[in-house]
């Protein structure tokens, strides 16, 4: 299991326990880089109409757990639009 699939398992069950770093990690590896970033917040685009961003948090070293939720349902329909 890649360190990526690694990460979003852990964030499928458990999303109040997934560091920053480690949600960053997972929207820069299926967003790309962030188009803002350096304050507390990083913001993703995504390949969609609507809402085409995802917006991360970092609080005190942790990434806040609707967030994750919202990064883990953007991940489902990337991989739905791409047939996985």
């Amino acid at each position: 299991m890649s360190g990526i699939a690694k990460i979003v398992k852990e964030m499928k069950a458990n999303p109040k326990g997934i560091r920053f770093n480690e949600l960053q990690k997972v929207c820069e590896f299926y967003f790309g880089k962030a188009r803002q970033s350096g304050s507390s917040h990083c913001i993703y685009k995504t390949p969609w109409s609507g809402d085409p961003r995802v917006n991360i948090q970092n609080s005190k070293g942790k990434a806040k757990p609707y967030q994750v939720k919202q990064v883990l349902l953007a991940i489902e329909q990337i991989e739905v639009k791409n047939g996985s």
